[in-house]
């Protein structure tokens, strides 16, 4: 499903217009993404919980060549899934 499909699913579940429902989603992707850019966790319980992780420098292997190299440090963004969207995936 892409964005203008979740639009108009959402439209169509909350009877408000498309228009509305998109500048919704822009408003909580804003919001969203300014939280995790300061570092805070984003917990939407039952649904899911972003936060930011920090992954550690490690070897890996380039595939084409087997040559080792060194994947640096980073900061990534953790989804953990909740308990409804866990049970949406496993048809419960």
């Amino acid at each position: 499903m892409n964005r203008t499909e979740l639009v108009a699913a959402a439209a169509s579940v909350s009877g408000l217009p498309q228009g509305t429902v998109d500048t919704a989603l822009k408003a909580v992707q804003d919001a969203i993404t300014a939280a995790i850019s300061r570092g805070e966790k984003v917990a939407i319980p039952g649904f899911l919980t972003l936060d930011v992780a920090q992954r550690a420098a490690r070897t890996g292997r380039n595939p084409r060549t087997g040559e080792e190299l060194r994947i640096p440090a980073r900061t990534v963004v953790r989804m953990t899934a909740g308990q409804a969207l866990k049970r949406a995936a496993d048809g419960s």
